[in-house]
């Protein structure tokens, strides 16, 4: 996929993203993208691949451009940033997940920033509760 056609494809994700879940991240852009698998992501939140970036299906070229993306399609929607601490599922210790090989903090931070929508997270939250009753 060339950058012209990423560009697009995440601009979608995000709007249906926004939309769907009243969040937008990285995670569900990389599912999105098919960059990362189901299987893939449930192995790194467990703890048995030591940084997500190695098991994506894309260049770190195409990952770095994708949060800037993301970010660039999240501030024209006026979402608010908020840093989203992973840490690791099961038993054991409950330690801090990285997302780069390098473990730079701006490059963990763009990927463990969600873009919030406040006012879809509480249309949700509302039709949840009246589906319940």
């Amino acid at each position: 996929m060339n950058n012209q056609d990423l560009e697009k494809k995440v601009k979608s994700l995000v709007h249906s993203l926004k939309f769907e879940k009243g969040f937008v991240c990285s995670v569900d852009v990389l599912m999105g993208l098919e960059y990362l698998t189901k299987n893939d992501f449930e192995n790194w939140r467990f703890g048995k691949v030591d940084y997500l970036e190695r098991v994506c299906q894309t260049n770190l070229h195409k990952l770095t451009f994708m949060n800037s993306l993301i970010r660039k399609f999240s501030k024209e929607l006026n979402l608010k940033e908020s840093i989203t601490i992973y840490k690791k599922f099961g038993k054991g210790p409950k330690r801090i997940l990285r997302f780069s090989k390098t473990g730079i903090q701006n490059i963990e931070d763009a990927y463990s920033t969600h873009y919030v929508d406040l006012i879809r997270i509480n249309e949700l939250k509302n039709n949840a509760s009246l589906q319940q009753r």
